[in-house]
C-alpha cells in the first residue's frame, strides 16, 4: 500500500525515526558486540528480481552491524548556523566526486560535514539539492548499472544521502514565501518504480518555492489516479527510471487528468527515461520537463500562475 505525505508530515516521522534510533544506538552501546550475521542471497524460482530480498538479506544486516559503532555528529551549532557567510564558493564537479566517495566510505555524520562547510561557503540549501546532492545520487546509480562498485556500498551510500536531505529538511525548514501553499502539486514515482530519492528532492525544493507539495511512494495506479480523484492538485510531477512504453505513461496521463478534480491539471515529467528521450514528453502529452529541480520550478510556476489558483478548491 501507497503512502502519502506532505512535507510536514515527513519531517514528523523524521523527528520520532530519529529519536528512535538515537535510543538504540545508546541501548547497543553498552552491549557486547554480536557475532557476525551470515548473510544468504536468495534466488526467487520464478527468476524475478526483488530488491527487497536483496535489502533484506545483505544491506540490513550491514546496517545493523554498524550501529553500535561510535559515530562523529554535528555539534549543537547545527547546520543552520552557517547560513549567510560571505566565504562564497560555487559547489564543483570536483566537489560531487568527493561527496560520492564518501557516500561509498563514510558514516552520514561525515556527510553532513561536507553539506556544512558547502553551506558555509555560501551554497543555499536548493543549491546542495541541485547542485551535489542529485548528480551523487545519479553517479551511484551509474556505479550500480555498471557493476563497478560493489552492489551493498552502492545501496549504502543512496540510503545515507536520503538520511542527509532528511536532516537537511529538518534543520534547515523553508521559510515562507508570497502565496505559500495556494498552488499544490502531487509528486510520485511511475507505479511499478522503487526509486523515490529523486522525487523526494524536487519535491521538497518545491516546498521551498512556496508551493504545497505532497509525495506518494511507490503507488499502483490505481493509488495514483485515485489521489486525483479526492483532492484539487495544480500539477502532477511524475519521475521515471526505468524504461516505460510511451503507451502506459500516456494512458497513466489521460487518466489522471480523466479523475482529476481540476480538469486543468499540469503534468510535468523527470528521471533518467525523460532525459534520456525528452521527446516522450510530448508523445505523451504532459506539459513539460527540466533537467533539474531549479528549472522545474520556473517551469512549473509558468504553467500554474499564482494569480491563475484557485486557493478555495485546494482542500
Amino acid at each position: 500500500m501507497a503512502s502519502v505525505f506532505s512535507m510536514k508530515e515527513l519531517r514528523s516521522k523524521y523527528v520520532d525515526w530519529r529519536s528512535g534510533r538515537k535510543n538504540d544506538a545508546a541501548r547497543e552501546l553498552d552491549e557486547t558486540a554480536a557475532e557476525p550475521h551470515v548473510c544468504t542471497i536468495v534466488h526467487d524460482p520464478k527468476g524475478a528480481f526483488d530488491l527487497s530480498v536483496l535489502l533484506e538479506n545483505i544491506v540490513i544486516p550491514k546496517l545493523i552491524a554498524g550501529r553500535g559503532k561510535p559515530s562523529r555528529r554535528i555539534g549543537k551549532q547545527g547546520l543552520a548556523e552557517t547560513i549567510g557567510t560571505e566565504r562564497k564558493r560555487p559547489i564543483s564537479a570536483e566537489d560531487v566526486e568527493a561527496f560520492t566517495d564518501l557516500t561509498l566510505k563514510s558514516e552520514a555524520s561525515e556527510l553532513l560535514d561536507f553539506i556544512d562547510n558547502c553551506l558555509a561557503t555560501g551554497s543555499s540549501v536548493e543549491a546542495i539539492y541541485v547542485n551535489l546532492l542529485a548528480p551523487s545520487a545519479r553517479r551511484l546509480g551509474e556505479f550500480w548499472e555498471e557493476d563497478s562498485e560493489d552492489f551493498v556500498d552502492v545501496t549504502m551510500g543512496l540510503w545515507r544521502i536520503q538520511e542527509v536531505l532528511r536532516e537537511l529538511t529538518l534543520r534547515i525548514p523553508p521559510s515562507g514565501k508570497p502565496g505559500q501553499g495556494r498552488r499544490s502539486a502531487l509528486f510520485s514515482t511511475m507505479p511499478g518504480e522503487q526509486h523515490s530519492l529523486g522525487t523526494l528532492m524536487v519535491a521538497e525544493c518545491f516546498q521551498r518555492a512556496g508551493w504545497d507539495a505532497d509525495i506518494l511512494m511507490e503507488p499502483t495506479r490505481s493509488e495514483l489516479t485515485g489521489k486525483f480523484a479526492g483532492r484539487h492538485y495544480d500539477l502532477v510531477g511524475l519521475t521515471l527510471s526505468n524504461d516505460c512504453p510511451s503507451e502506459e505513461i500516456a494512458g497513466l496521463i489521460t487518466s489522471i487528468r480523466s479523475v482529476s478534480k481540476n480538469s486543468g491539471v499540469c503534468v510535468m515529467l523527470g528521471g533518467r527515461l525523460i532525459n534520456e528521450n525528452p521527446d516522450l514528453v510530448r508523445a505523451c502529452g504532459a506539459d513539460g520537463t527540466a533537467p533539474d529541480a531549479v528549472t522545474a520550478i520556473e517551469l512549473a510556476n509558468r504553467l500554474v500562475p499564482l494569480e491563475a489558483t484557485a486557493p478555495d478548491l485546494l482542500a
